[in-house]
């Protein structure tokens, strides 16, 4: 289901044109690339891309998926979405699913404590907040209101009104999001949890579950956030995401100001309401359960 669908929504935004086709007569009943046409693109035949369409990669070789990446003009995150689809083909059967971590080694936490002047956090694939800094727990602040442990960044984007305020650009924030979760299910297919929380966000978010249909994949190691904080406003910071080398599946994420601009002067005010609200505290107390 998912590499049928994955692969009949890339085709589905080729146009013909696009693809350096010529197309004669105006009756197509498909918005993008047909079968075939895909087919003639990447070298195979259409048997063959018909049955790779309805799901069956198994014995796929690297050639033919390095060819449906051009036939298809899939960015980076879609062929790496497209290659984990086919290893998950091909697994065997008695091969073991990436264990999901819940905590952080002491260590990491010692690393995020280091960090000051900017928020910091470790996640997991699923979007769950392992670990944070004093900052990255003011700034999350409304996300960390909720008991529920792990705080989990697409059931407050999704489940929590509050969300709406809390990104200024949520329709962007929710995108992103949601293809996160996608590049996730496809890294790690037999992940539970990770299908149990779909499942829940599918059930309660018209929002996710529309997303969710599109089958969107992307990186998102790099670039700019904006925030309305409900203590300080507005608020602009950079992104720096990077996968922890001795715990795969988390990843490290902080959120730098520029030096001198007006972000740095947010995050000092944000450090001062933090000290004064006691967030180291709750901070630790969050980090352990």
């Amino acid at each position: 289901m998912e590499v049928r669908e994955f692969l009949a929504t890339r085709r589905a935004r080729i146009t013909p044109e696009a693809a350096g086709l010529t197309v004669y007569g105006g009756n197509r009943r498909v918005p993008g690339l047909r079968r075939e046409e895909v087919a003639m693109l990447a070298g195979v035949s259409v048997d063959y891309y018909t049955r790779l369409e309805r799901g069956n990669l198994a014995g796929v070789s690297e050639s033919v998926l390095e060819a449906l990446v051009r036939a298809l003009r899939l960015d980076e995150a879609e062929r790496d979405h497209l290659f984990d689809l086919a290893r998950a083909a091909n697994a065997s059967s008695r091969t073991r699913p990436r264990a999901v971590r819940l905590r952080v080694r002491p260590s990491v936490q010692f690393t995020l404590d280091a960090i000051t002047g900017a928020p910091a956090f470790v996640r997991n694939g699923r979007m769950d907040i392992l670990a944070t800094n004093q900052l990255g727990l003011a700034l999350y602040s409304q996300m960390f209101s909720d008991a529920a442990r792990p705080a989990n960044h697409s059931r407050f984007i999704f489940l929590d009104p509050r969300a709406v305020d809390f990104y200024p650009d949520w329709n962007l924030a929710a995108n992103n999001n949601v293809a996160m979760l996608r590049t996730e299910s496809g890294r790690n297919p037999y992940d539970k949890g990770l299908a149990d929380l779909i499942g829940e966000l599918s059930m309660r978010s018209d929002e996710f579950r529309v997303r969710w249909a599109a089958h969107n994949v992307r990186r998102h190691y790099s670039g700019n956030k904006h925030f309305h904080h409900p203590v300080i406003g507005d608020i602009e910071l950079m992104f720096e995401a990077m996968e922890l080398a001795e715990d795969p599946g988390l990843t490290l994420t902080v959120y730098p100001a520029e030096p001198g601009s007006k972000a740095e002067e947010s995050l000092s005010l944000l450090a001062s309401w933090a000290a004064t609200e006691h967030v180291a505290e709750r901070a630790r107390v969050a980090s352990a359960e």
